[in-house]
């Protein structure tokens, strides 16, 4: 196992970094350090620099716009995005939605979908969780029934995060009420978000942002060439996306960036033993998130596999440690300050509770290493 960059990989390193310093927008980068607010067109404009530089979808194949770039320069370009305090880069049509296409879809919608997620021409949302369906994803209960060319969905989803940005959604639907197994009988739906039926209803979060959303779906038409891979076959779309999702929730750029944030914003506390000692705490556990990923890249760079269960190991830990920051910086803020950062700070960690919850809360992450890693 080789956990240290090659001599060439540390040279793509600085080519990415002096190119994010050059070109990453003044006003984008000071919104994210200061935690601001970033827009639809804040988060569009930047998609759309990284695609005209080619960089926007570096995991696809080159015949579709990769970059080319093996799995270490992907991670290295993921972790100075994050450290440079770029805005993210939207995963629901890149990171997620595509990979599926590109694993399950036909060349017809390879065709249709893909160019205009590159080029950042429609925004997409992801309809997995439902009332009462969350990380138990596979008691969803939202209905497609197949009238000759068309499905009709009928059936509801929560907790959909940008939906109200959204162009498209893709979602998973049952197809089959019948079967023996709640994960089969489930499938796969690209869906227009501006089709007849579908509305949209905010859910605004303790943090006062409006950034998830309950969707409704009553009698939506969607096309039978919107469904992705087989019918009834869903499940096993799901579980690929789901491993992809996992992977990229460690964040571990951006956690560098906020540690020496932290460190900079907290030098009044320096002799608090008791602070200094969780912010120690922090730095160890933040390096052994980077072997850790290092090493899950080193055995995918090695077997040409896919990640497996045990990455849910990143998302824990990744975002644990996002909340501890978010909890160590609110300790070294006054908490009656009213300045802009100082209320910014608070907003951003409420807005940090959900990160052990979504793309599957921690425990089912535990639940999940158990049993298909550990064999328990």
């Amino acid at each position: 196992m080789d956990l240290n960059y090659s001599a060439e990989e540390a040279a793509f390193r600085d080519e990415v970094r002096a190119w994010l310093s050059a070109s990453l927008p003044l006003d984008l980068r000071q919104k994210v350090s200061s935690y601001a607010h970033l827009s639809k067109d804040d988060l569009m404009r930047w998609h759309r620099i990284l695609a005209e530089k080619g960089w926007v979808a570096p995991a696809w194949p080159k015949e579709w716009g990769g970059t080319g770039w093996n799995l270490v320069q992907r991670y290295i370009f993921e972790e100075e995005l994050g450290y440079a305090g770029a805005p993210p880069l939207i995963p629901f049509g890149l990171a997620m939605c595509a990979p599926v296409l590109l694993r399950f879809g036909t060349e017809a919608q390879k065709q249709r979908f893909l160019p205009r997620i590159y080029r950042g021409e429609d925004f997409w949302c992801q309809g997995y969780s439902e009332p009462g369906s969350g990380s138990d994803l596979a008691s969803l209960k939202t209905k497609a029934v197949r009238q000759k060319d068309f499905y009709v969905v009928n059936g509801q989803k929560i907790w959909t995060t940008l939906a109200h940005y959204a162009d498209w959604i893709f979602c998973l639907v049952r197809t089959d009420p019948n079967t023996g197994r709640r994960q089969e009988g489930i499938s796969f739906l690209l869906m227009d978000m501006k089709a007849p039926g579908v509305t949209l209803r905010p859910l605004v979060l303790m943090d006062g942002a409006h950034e998830v959303n309950e969707v409704f779906f009553d009698d939506v038409k969607v096309p039978v060439e919107n469904r992705v891979h087989e019918e009834g076959q869903g499940w096993t779309v799901a579980k690929y996306l789901l491993g992809y999702e996992r992977m990229n929730t460690g964040r571990i750029g951006e956690s560098k960036r906020q540690l020496a944030k932290l460190k900079e914003y907290s030098s009044s506390l320096k002799n608090d033993l008791r602070f200094r000692d969780r912010l120690s705490r922090l730095e160890v556990e933040l390096m052994a998130l980077e072997i850790t990923n290092l090493r899950f890249l080193d055995r995918m760079r090695r077997t040409g596999q896919p990640p497996g269960a045990d990455v849910s190991m990143l998302k824990i830990k990744g975002t644990e440690i996002q909340q501890m920051l978010t909890e160590l910086m609110m300790q070294a803020t006054d908490p009656a300050a009213s300045d802009d950062f100082s209320v910014a700070v608070r907003k951003k960690y409420l807005s940090m509770r959900k990160t052990t919850i979504y793309a599957g809360s921690n425990e089912i992450q535990r639940n999940i290493i158990a049993k298909m890693t550990l064999g328990l």
